[in-house]
């Protein structure tokens, strides 16, 4: 999903931003689906869907198979109009506190210097797009839901926003104008491929952020 339509012009500043765990201390996904739910039903799916997750890192299955599972489990058969609503209260209510102060610092900083700034992730833009329009973002690039008759359906209606498709939606998003992303922000293994793609990459744990008038080249690469 994009705020907006516009491609980045070839002399724009272009920053991507990852979410879970770069601009969040947790995982968004998985507490927007407690807030959801409730902890009982929480726990329960977790169980239920652990057989996914052992596949997941054992290469038997996908991320997009376990995260639609674990997703199927615990929201599918709700309509899109409460989980929409359910979205927009964990994004006014309970997703500012997950946020890190020094990454909204560094947001408005490179607000203040007029670039176009993209969040890149692998959650949903269900309640991704309701943040990110407060927090300035231009365009948010990540996993859609499924929804047939007005219900979720239980499945993705994306490729899962996470490695290789982060670069690929960047690429889509930067369009025939051939504008570049000249900083990026990671946390982990998924980010790798779009913090390459960049100018300038950090990835979280790698040393403090830089000054952005002193970036050392490739941060993330060691």
């Amino acid at each position: 999903m994009t705020i907006s339509n516009s491609a980045a012009r070839e002399d724009e500043t272009c920053v991507a931003f990852d979410f879970d765990g770069t601009i969040t201390t947790t995982d968004s996904l998985r507490d927007f689906v407690r807030y959801q739910v409730g902890n009982r039903c929480f726990l329960i799916a977790t169980l239920l869907v652990l057989p996914w997750l052992v596949g997941m890192f054992t290469g038997l299955c996908s991320r997009a198979e376990a995260k639609a599972r674990f997703l199927a489990i615990t929201l599918r058969g709700r309509t899109q109009v409460e989980l929409e609503e359910a979205a927009a209260r964990y994004a006014n209510e309970r997703l500012p506190m997950l946020v890190r102060p020094e990454m909204i610092e560094r947001i408005e900083e490179h607000k203040r210097r007029g670039h176009r700034l993209v969040l890149v992730s692998a959650s949903p833009t269900l309640y991704l797009g309701h943040w990110a329009r407060a927090a300035g973002f231009e365009a948010v690039l990540a996993t859609q839901l499924e929804f047939r008759d007005g219900r979720f359906s239980g499945r993705l209606a994306s490729p899962n926003c996470w490695g290789p498709e982060k670069v690929r939606q960047l690429q889509q998003w930067l369009g025939d104008a051939g504008g570049r992303v000249r900083f990026a922000y990671g946390d982990s293994r998924g980010d790798q491929e779009m913090l390459a793609f960049a100018e300038h990459g950090w990835l979280r744990g790698l040393g403090a952020l830089p000054s952005l008038d002193a970036w050392p080249e490739r941060l993330h690469q060691g």
